[in-house]
């Protein structure tokens, strides 16, 4: 597990085995353990119905994925499931369960199916939830957990669940289920079903339309937010991006990726302040090279001398990027200081051979040949990152510190 952690996290890696290295030998002795969600069987003989299964297991997966720092990603675990011929919604055995937790080298599971009950007598329909936990390597039930409600009611069950299950993992650091459940207003059934059932579709235009019915539905609902900002950036549409990210709460478990998504919108829409808003909001909860990059390459545009302090550091997180380097050897050449730029983009070209525009500013600087006025406002050097992964970043952070948390 150490490694492939660290070899996701590249050069910071070397960082990575230091700080291991120093932190409590109890971090080594008790690893953190991949958890896995699986869906939840829906009991009733209507598979229209399968949704209300799929929105327990996404609601879990939330829960946990914003605290925990090994939570299977559905699409991992719905892959696997393709690959074992097993059919989602299904109930699984307990041998199923551990097996499929074994292909996915998850050692915690969380399983669970949902029972609906029709109303009699005009009243509304009731849901019964039952939900297990296992250890797969000892092979091992944990525990049961078992809630009910009105299908009304089905946000307010699912966070009753959810946090029971959080809490079971997490005895001493799960919030309360006061503060829990505050975090986390009710949503209407109707947004509930248009948003999973937009998490299940596949077409684009199906989910923008059923994510954006479930967002009208309830202005407030963060996760559908999410996953309409998410879509429109995609489509490099960030204006229209920029109008959702802005809405996902800090209890959403993409909030993070959403201020990552955001401050490149705001980015690529030269909103260059509100881009180092976001991004220095995720900093300060998040020290990844791509974010500091990020960071650094908006205050940059925006002018604030704090831009030089974030392009360093994005370096020190991980010297081996050229991109890094590049953008630093870029801003110190703009402002005139060859003698500083010239070793950083050195670096760059020992790294990426052949980078025409490193070669280029590097003959400049080397002969002393200083930006005319508006070359470099006339084309974008500096070079952002796109992709965001914190995931090895928490696993790193709880293998050195396994009682902490995210």
């Amino acid at each position: 597990m150490l490694c492939g952690v660290l070899r996701r996290l590249g050069f910071s890696c070397f960082l990575g085995l230091l700080l291991l290295a120093q932190a409590p030998l109890r971090a080594a002795a008790n690893p953190p353990e991949n958890v896995l969600v699986l869906p939840f069987s829906n009991l009733s003989a209507n598979h229209n119905l399968d949704w209300v299964g799929e929105s327990f297991s996404v609601s879990v997966f939330q829960a946990l994925s914003g605290e925990l720092p090994f939570v299977v990603q559905p699409e991992e675990r719905d892959n696997a499931l393709r690959q074992m011929n097993v059919r989602k919604y299904a109930p699984l055995t307990k041998a199923s369960v551990i097996e499929i937790a074994v292909n996915l080298d998850a050692v915690i599971v969380v399983a669970g199916s949902v029972e609906i009950m029709p109303a009699s007598s005009g009243g509304r329909d009731a849901l019964r939830v039952q939900a297990q936990l296992y250890n797969a390597r000892k092979l091992r039930h944990i525990k049961d957990f078992e809630v009910s409600g009105k299908m009304d009611d089905l946000s307010l069950v699912q966070s009753h669940l959810a946090w029971q299950i959080l809490s079971a993992l997490r005895p001493d650091a799960a919030p309360t289920e006061q503060a829990y459940l505050a975090a986390r207003p009710p949503v209407r059934l109707d947004a509930i079903e248009r948003y999973v059932r937009g998490l299940i579709a596949t077409a684009y235009d199906q989910k923008l339309k059923l994510f954006t019915a479930a967002a009208r539905l309830q202005p407030d609902y963060s996760a559908a937010c999410y996953e309409l900002g998410s879509l429109y950036y995609s489509r490099h549409e960030y204006r229209s991006a920029t109008e959702w990210l802005t809405r996902v709460a800090p209890a959403d478990a993409h909030f993070r990726m959403a201020l990552f998504r955001l401050g490149l919108a705001h980015y690529h829409t030269g909103d260059f302040k509100l881009s180092v808003e976001a991004f220095e909001k995720l900093s300060q909860v998040i020290s990844l090279s791509e974010v500091l990059n990020n960071l650094g390459v908006a205050q940059l545009r925006a002018g604030d001398p704090q831009a030089m302090g974030s392009l360093q550091k994005a370096i020190e997180g991980d010297p081996t990027d050229p991109d890094y380097s590049f953008n630093a050897g870029a801003a110190y050449y703009r402002k005139g200081d060859f003698d500083a730029a010239i070793p950083l983009l050195e670096s760059t070209l020992a790294r990426k051979p052949g980078d025409e525009t490193a070669e280029r500013l590097l003959d400049k600087c080397r002969r002393k040949e200083a930006a005319r006025p508006g070359e470099l406002k006339s084309e974008v050097l500096e070079r952002i990152k796109e992709n965001y992964d914190e995931t090895a970043w928490f696993q790193l952070k709880a293998l050195i510190d396994p009682d902490g948390r995210k």
